[in-house]
């Protein structure tokens, strides 16, 4: 049997490891492995998917993923990779967001069968904590100045770095500590910023049971443009359909760069890497199928095969026959003229009439293919019938009906 460390190797999920050749080894017979989710918004995001993915890996090998939702950590919020303090959030929607977040979770790893994965909320050890008995019992095991070298403290030392957020390393380790005695967890796994508080967390149960942990971290990714991955100008790339709809969240990945194309598939999908390598070697227009096939699975993999399908169907009618769909964004009006930039506004590819501004000005803004250079334009439905096509730049399409 391949060793799941090869598996995720092979495929670009690994960036930093503690005492690899002793994980490799420990590999070879089934583990369980953790990996946790901050309960700070009600949905995940792409930049969630990679650990999702790299976990719904490692239980295909074998091992049994505990995700554990932030319930009790969020109450202060993580340091890491932040240059100002986290909004704090009441319980109640903490309590919320968990259970949205557990939900997409459940998505990824099977919780069904004899062995499955399980989905924990630390809450339920970390609100009941005894804060003097916890500084003597795990505190004791901390050197502030070892954890002032760490990034995540040092990025925020300009701006300053509240005590209630010094402790959130604490509190990591310490879920990681109960894990190892509760459930015989071994491996925690997450996002290379969070290299630091999971270093930590190994040596603490190393320290405190003389236990075997192993830590296992993930690359940030770029895309080739340099850009974080999941970021657009409309924000987060939410895997909620409630917050973004299975076909931007097609289009998002329809959209990759050519650049990226392999290295996403192998991290976003399950297909063999073989077909990944035949499916990407082909250059120019011929990528285009490929970057169909990755927004394909990405999507089923998130939003359902049905969802998939109705993306895929809509995009091809947009970008073919110049019809989008019911899968299309799209915004009803009234069937008499309107300003173009009041139809900007009202379909939300303009937060405001500036920015309507400013898009058409610079040449961003498309009917039906063909460039809008006037400000002062009144769109007539009786131009363009029931339906009107609008483009914003190169990739964002919105389909306008009249009524």
């Amino acid at each position: 049997m391949t060793n799941a460390l090869d598996i995720l190797e092979q495929r670009g999920f690994v960036k930093q490891i503690t005492h690899p050749e002793e994980l490799r080894k420990r590999l070879e017979r089934p583990l369980t492995f953790y990996c946790g989710f901050d309960a700070s918004a009600d949905s995940l995001h792409v930049g969630h998917l990679l650990p999702l993915m790299a976990m719904a890996n490692l239980q295909r090998a074998g091992h049994r993923p505990l995700a554990v939702i932030g319930g009790g950590t969020a109450m202060i919020g993580d340091p890491s990779g932040k240059t100002e303090m986290r909004k704090m959030l009441n319980r109640e929607t903490i309590d919320a967001n968990a259970q949205a977040l557990a939900r997409q979770v459940a998505k990824f790893i099977n919780l069904e069968q004899a062995g499955a994965g399980v989905v924990l909320n630390n809450a339920d050890w970390l609100s009941e904590l005894n804060y003097i008995e916890f500084l003597r019992d795990i505190g004791s095991h901390f050197s502030v100045n070892r954890m002032l070298t760490y990034e995540c403290f040092k990025s925020r030392m300009e701006r300053g770095l509240s005590f209630i957020e010094f402790n959130y390393m604490l509190l990591q380790s310490y879920d990681f500590l109960t894990l190892y005695r509760k459930h015989e967890c071994v491996l925690q796994v997450g996002g290379d910023d969070q290299w630091s508080n999971i270093i930590s967390g190994a040596d603490l149960i190393r320290r405190v049971d003389q236990g075997e942990a192993f830590g296992l971290t993930f690359p940030l990714l770029e895309t080739s443009d340099g850009k974080k991955m999941g970021k657009t100008e409309a924000g987060a790339v939410w895997l909620s359909p409630e917050r973004l709809s299975p076909y931007d969240f097609y289009q998002f990945w329809r959209n990759t760069h050519d650049d990226d194309v392999a290295r996403f598939m192998k991290l976003y999908t399950f297909l063999p890497v073989a077909e990944i390598e035949e499916l990407t070697a082909q250059k120019g227009e011929a990528i285009n199928k490929a970057k169909t096939v990755l927004a394909y699975e990405v999507t089923k993999l998130v939003h359902g095969e049905a969802e998939a399908v109705r993306a895929r169907e809509a995009a091809s009618a947009l970008f073919g026959a110049g019809a989008g769909g019911d899968s299309v964004p799209s915004t009803t009006l009234k069937a008499e003229p309107v300003n173009i930039l009041d139809l900007l506004v009202a379909s939300g590819l303009a937060a405001s009439k500036s920015e309507g501004r400013r898009l058409v000005s610079q040449g961003g803004i498309y009917l039906a293919d063909e460039r809008v250079t006037d400000i002062e334009l009144m769109v007539d439905p009786q131009d363009y019938g029931d339906k009107l096509i609008v483009r914003k730049g190169k990739k964002v399409y919105h389909q306008i009906t009249f009524q």
